[in-house]
């Protein structure tokens, strides 16, 4: 069993910064790929940022050059700094990760946290 906890988000003014982080405890976990999600109000759920295992990052258009993913596998936790904040950033954000077991992949996901940015 895998268990995610996400920390982070909450309000802040347009142009500022939040960071998030999400940490997943379980045995002898290898997690091949960390995501991390959000959704507005009235929106699809959107695929923001992913980082592998060994570093390899992918953006969407609307955060490159202002949101940076990283990630500790030591310590099975991913970090998410959004700078510039925009108020169309603003949702739900959510982390997931692609465990490897026994060959397989399994996704597991964090409980979502709250990010508002005010104009």
């Amino acid at each position: 069993q895998v268990h995610m906890v996400e920390s982070g988000g909450g309000l802040v003014q347009a142009g500022g910064s939040l960071r998030l982080s999400c940490a997943a405890s379980g045995s002898s976990l290898k997690i091949v790929t960390w995501g991390w999600y959000r959704q507005a109000p009235g929106k699809q759920r959107e695929l923001v940022t992913t980082i592998t295992n060994v570093g390899g990052t992918g953006y969407a258009d609307s955060v490159k050059g202002r949101f940076t993913i990283s990630g500790d596998n030591a310590k099975n936790t991913v970090y998410l700094q959004m700078n510039s904040l925009k108020p169309e950033d603003t949702g739900v954000y959510t982390c997931a990760a692609d465990v490897l077991n026994n060959e397989r992949t399994s996704t597991y996901w964090g409980q979502g946290t709250q990010v508002t940015v005010s104009s």
